[in-house]
This record gives C-alpha cells, structure tokens and sequence, in this order.
C-alpha cells in the first residue's frame, strides 16, 4: 500500500482496500482505517478510481488471486486450524456470499485433507447442485486431477476435474449455441426477457453440469438446440411476464410432435430447477 501511494498509483490502492474490505475475521480498528483511507483516496483522486496501473507487473502483483493466496497463507500462519474454520463455514452454516468466499479461500490452503473433506461433502444428497459445481471449480483451483464421482439428486455423475469451466466462456459451443438461438428470437423485441434468460441458462447450465441433460445441450443436432432453446424460452417467459404461450414458443422453435416429449423433459427440468434454487 506505501509503495502505491509513493508512486502515486491511486487506483490500485482504492482498489485494493475495497478488496482488503472484503475479508473477515480482521481486528476492527483495520477496517476503519483501510475504510478512511479508501474514502480519502475516492474525494482527493475522483479520476483515479477504477483505474489501475498498466503495467503488467504490478497487474500480477495484486491481482485478487494473489492478494487472496497471501491473505489465506497470512492468516494460516496466525491460526493453524483456519483450514478447519473455513470448512466448517462452507459445510455446517447456511450457504450465503461468506460462504462463497470461504470456498474461494480454500482454492489456495495446499492440504490433502482439504480435498478429502470437499470430495465427501460434494457427495451429499442434500447440497444444491449449483453449490456442486462451486466445489467441483474449488477442486480445480486447487490443482485437482482426475475423475470424481457423485450423486445429483438420483443421478449419479462422473466429472474430469481438470476439464471444469472455471469462466462462462470456458463451456463448450454447444451450450452457446442455445442461448444464440434465444437471442435470435428475443433479443430484438424481447430484450429484457432475453436478459433474463442468459441470467438463467449460466445457472441452469452449471446446476447440470456432467448429467445427461447436459450431455444432450451439447449434441450438435440442431433438433436438440431448438429443444433446450424453446425449453428456455418458455420458462423465463412464464418466469418474466407469466404468460403461458407454450404452442407459440414451439412453433418458433420448430417443435413438431414428434420433439414433444423430449421438449417437456427439457422444459420440466429447468421448472424444477428454478423452484429449489437457493437463496444465498
């Protein structure tokens, strides 16, 4: 922090100590100082802010991940069972954005015995699938290898680790070809709906992530696009507005008879989905 405010990177230190805020379990007196000074910063420098340096190496520097790994490491020092802290903050408490940060601090605590605990508890009936998919890209970031195996609701799911999506763009095309297909029907006269339904298909998409529903939005039939992307449709529109016009939406979908059934399959899927989502 001295050495931004000498080189007069302003920037990154406004941004910095917004990240610094972020943290728990910090003595109370830090806050309010890195809170003042960060005020401070935001009137003296208002043209500095959400501006950081160019140069690549203070880029890497202070990048969230390595601020995160140092925090981690800082406070695994202070306190030889923080690792157990976090666990039982992610795994015993209601899942809430603490949590979700409690997992990301996980990523970087280099012990066995943390995978073992995150593997048993992905195998639990009772946790959310997209909480599933959080520990699944845990594992990854903590440099994870190999095929893990688990139970979504009554389906039991092989996973390659390694291949985990840890951003959107990171999914295969395939899982982008149905929200395009969305997009041409909505995003013109529909755009707020079409907002919504990308909202909603990344959910959907990382709450299926290794069953064989999205093995099949991954199909390269364009019969299987149309289905999931008429599936989609539908729900967020009845989500949206309430208006139930299932025969219209399969129409512009191209969804015959034939289709019909595996169109309800889709559409009864993110139904279900959307009723037991959780809050945090």
């Amino acid at each position: 922090m001295t050495r931004m405010l000498e080189t007069e990177r302003y920037g990154e230190a406004i941004s910095l100590l917004e990240l610094l805020l972020k943290f728990q379990g910090q003595d109370e007196r830090h806050y309010e100082e890195w809170a003042a000074l960060r005020d401070w910063l935001k009137t003296s420098f208002p043209q500095e802010e959400g501006h950081a340096s160019n140069r690549e190496e203070d880029e890497d520097d202070w990048s969230e991940q390595e601020l995160t790994r140092r925090h981690v490491q800082s406070k695994l020092a202070q306190d030889g069972e923080y690792a157990d802290k976090l666990l039982r903050a992610v795994m015993e408490e209601p899942f809430s954005d603490q949590a979700l940060l409690a997992l990301e601090q996980l990523a970087y605590i280099d012990q066995p015995e943390v995978d073992d605990a995150l593997i048993k508890w992905l195998d639990n009936r009772s946790v959310h699938p997209l909480i599933q998919f959080r520990i699944l890209q845990t594992l990854k970031r903590r440099g994870m290898n190999g095929v893990v195996t688990f139970f979504r609701g009554q389906e039991q799911v092989e996973v390659e680790v390694e291949s985990v999506p840890l951003e959107p763009g990171e999914f295969p095309m395939g899982i982008v070809r149905i929200l395009e297909r969305v997009a041409d029907q909505t995003e013109i006269h529909e755009p707020a709906l079409f907002y919504f339904a990308q909202e909603m298909w990344m959910q959907f998409v990382m709450a299926s992530y290794g069953t064989a529903n999205y093995r099949s939005m991954l199909s390269e039939e364009d019969y299987m696009i149309d289905i999931w992307a008429a599936a989609l449709h539908q729900t967020v529109s009845e989500s949206v507005s309430g208006d139930i016009q299932s025969e219209e939406i399969r129409s512009l979908y191209g969804i015959t008879d034939s289709l019909r059934f595996q169109f309800e399959h889709a559409y009864r899927a993110m139904k279900i989905f959307i009723s037991g989502s959780p809050k945090g």
